[in-house]
This record gives structure tokens, C-alpha cells and sequence, in this order.
């Protein structure tokens, strides 16, 4: 049977998921849950050190269906949420940690943090969450919405100087692992990671939600999710973004093959995970899929990445880790391996499309996923 555990910078996982930050772990209770159903690790819920100026709103998600006359769970492929970080007070947060690590002393717990662009604010924070029994930190760069006047999130994580400052300040009192959690609303998702690195982070998370708006209710002209009749752009999550968020962490992974990375993004089966673990990432992260479909989703999860490995003759994860990225290379490289195949394409030339057959034309030129 294939051996799921994995060792990231030091932290020992008995699988590679990982609750990702946000409800399902945002106190003891949940936290307790996950690991109960047999999660390798959570990541609770991002911290602050003030919450007085947390108020979240409801309703505070909006779920985008492929036909909406289908209510299951299974016909959702977009979720966008609104959420803020923690609005429980610091003190609850430092006692949670604490109980954790002492029921769970053998799970991996790691720390969501994020402060405004001060340095004593995110070196307090680290070594009060970490005097409480952490075993690593991420770092929240990257939330789309929420507290953007402060600075906070996305609003940091989008300038590698801020995230380098940032990175640094933590670097300096941070006696465990630390991963930066990087934000997908940038144009070269590398930059602020080489920041994270530069100042010592040991590896990155990615991605965040992608900024958003849902839709507009065309009965009411309101956008969604409405809040007495308004909104505000929030982060897009599910099935939709897994492949923006695969060519992220492939990214990622290319540009930094000795850092680590924690694969996120609309990851909901085993052969999801197999996926990002193919392009490089040492865990997986998993949110809005709990949210969904609840913490037991993990046993499934674990059974389909173990059935995966067994099918490919893989005994650990680290056989098969990164083993999918050899295989991108640029558009005139393709060209010039069809031509030295010698292979007969279809519509090779702009002049062979015709207006009467162009939807079966189309259909000639398609690869459908399998998975």
C-alpha cells in the first residue's frame, strides 16, 4: 500500500491534506474535527492581534452552479466569499493553540497570521502564537477583500518590497517554519515569491482566491453576494480556479525547485491533489471543499491519491512529486516537435476553417480532461 506521508521542512504529515485557512478552521472544535476525520494538517483561520474592527456580513458567499435547476453539491464549479479574517479576540486564539497541541500533539498546526505593514505588530504576533506551540506559520499576503485601507492582505502581498519587509521582520523572531501565502491578482506570481525567499521563508502557499464579482441578480439589478442591497468584490474559489491554480504553482515550482510549496485551488478529490503534487507542490490545501462537502471528504481523498499511486507503481509521494513539469515547454518547441513527427494536423492553416462546419471543426482541436 502507498506510503501518503510527507515531511515539509521539517513538519511530519501523515497525508499531504491540509485544511486550508478560512471557516473550517477558525476554532478548537473545527480544528479537533479535522484531525479526528484524518486531515495531515490545518491551518486555522488567519489571526490578528486586534479583532475589533473584524465585522463579517451576511450573507457572505455566492455559489455559481452549471445549471441552476440542479441543486447538488457535485453541479458548483464557482464560490466566492466575502469572509474576513478572525473576529475571535487574540487571547482565544493563544488558549486554542495551546489545547490543540496538547490533545493533537503529533497533528501539525500552522498559524494564519496577518497584521498591518508594521513591524512590532507581526513580530508579537509570531512569538506570542508561537510561545503557544505553532508548528509553522503562513503568512496571509493575500486576501482579495477585507481591511484593504489598513493595507492588509492582497493590498501587501502584491508588492515583493512590502512582502520582502514583511517576510523579513517575521524571519527575525520565527524559530519554526514559515510559507508566505501568495496572492493569484498579479502578473507574474514569481516576483513576490522571490521576495518570501529572499527574506528567508522557507516555502510559499498558493493560491488565494482570485478577486471577483459573482454575478448581478438580473431580477433586482443587485450584484451578489447582496448585503442590503450592495456588495463588494470578493475572492472566486471551487473547481473554477484549480486550473489557474495549477499553472500558478507550476510556476512556482519551476522558478524554485529547492523551496516548498503548498498546492491550493478548487481541490476537492485525490486526483485533484495528484495533480498538483505531479506539478511540484509537497502538500495540498483544502477550503472551500470542506465547506462543501464537509471534513470526512478526506477519507475519499486518501483513498483515490493511494488508488492513483498503486495504479503508477509509486510506494511515497516523493516518487511522483514534480514529475509532470518536464513536460512544459514553449509554443515554438511544439511546433518544431509536430514537424519532426511528422504528424498530419488538423486545420493547420486559418484559410481551412469554414463558417458551415466550424463548431465540428472546433471539436477537432479539443483535448477533454479524464479525470
Amino acid at each position: 500500500m502507498a506510503d501518503l506521508s510527507v515531511t515539509v521542512d521539517g513538519l511530519e504529515f501523515d497525508n499531504p491534506f491540509v485544511i486550508g485557512s478560512g471557516p473550517p478552521g477558525s476554532n478548537y472544535n473545527t480544528m479537533a474535527r479535522a484531525y479526528d476525520q484524518g486531515w495531515g494538517g490545518v491551518v486555522c483561520k488567519t489571526v490578528a492581534l486586534e479583532c475589533e474592527k473584524v465585522h463579517n456580513v451576511a450573507p457572505r458567499y455566492a455559489r455559481l452552479r452549471v445549471d441552476n435547476d440542479d441543486t447538488s453539491k457535485k453541479n458548483i464549479f464557482g464560490f466566492e466569499n466575502i469572509e474576513l479574517i478572525s473576529d475571535r479576540p487574540f487571547s482565544d486564539w493563544l488558549d486554542d493553540f495551546k489545547r490543540v497541541k496538547d490533545d493533537y500533539p503529533d497533528k501539525v498546526l500552522i498559524a494564519s497570521i496577518m497584521e498591518e505593514p508594521r513591524k512590532e505588530a507581526w513580530q508579537e504576533i509570531t512569538e506570542r502564537c508561537q510561545e503557544a506551540g505553532v508548528d509553522a506559520f503562513e503568512l496571509n499576503l493575500s486576501c482579495p477583500h477585507g481591511l484593504p485601507e489598513r493595507k492588509m492582505g492582497m493590498a501587501m502581498g502584491q508588492h515583493p518590497d512590502l512582502v520582502r519587509e514583511v517576510c523579513g521582520w517575521v524571519m527575525e523572531v520565527a524559530k519554526v517554519p514559515v510559507w508566505a501565502k501568495m496572492t493569484p491578482n498579479v502578473t507574474d506570481i514569481t516576483e513576490p515569491a522571490r521576495a518570501a525567499f529572499e527574506a528567508g521563508c522557507q516555502g510559499v502557499s498558493a493560491i488565494n482566491t482570485i478577486l471577483s464579482v459573482m454575478g448581478v441578480d438580473l431580477k433586482t439589478l443587485r450584484p451578489l453576494p447582496t448585503v442590503e442591497g450592495y456588495t463588494t468584490p470578493g475572492g472566486y474559489s471551487c473547481k473554477a480556479v484549480r486550473p489557474i491554480a495549477l499553472r500558478q504553482c507550476m510556476q512556482l515550482a519551476r522558478a524554485f525547485p529547492d523551496k516548498t510549496l503548498s498546492g491550493i485551488g478548487g481541490i476537492e478529490t485525490g486526483k485533484d491533489a495528484a495533480q498538483f503534487l505531479l506539478l511540484g507542490a509537497h502538500t495540498v490545501q483544502v477550503c472551500t471543499g470542506v465547506m462543501l462537502y464537509g471534513y470526512k471528504m478526506v477519507k475519499d481523498m486518501i483513498a483515490e491519491l493511494s488508488a492513483f499511486m498503486d495504479e503508477h507503481g509509486f510506494s511515497t509521494i516523493e516518487e511522483f512529486r514534480g514529475k509532470s513539469l518536464e513536460y512544459f515547454t514553449t509554443h515554438a518547441d511544439l511546433h518544431r516537435r509536430q514537424v519532426e513527427a511528422k504528424v498530419k494536423k488538423a486545420l493547420e492553416r486559418d484559410t481551412d476553417w469554414k463558417g458551415d462546419e466550424f463548431v465540428e471543426q472546433s471539436e477537432k482541436l479539443v483535448t477533454d480532461t479524464v479525470n
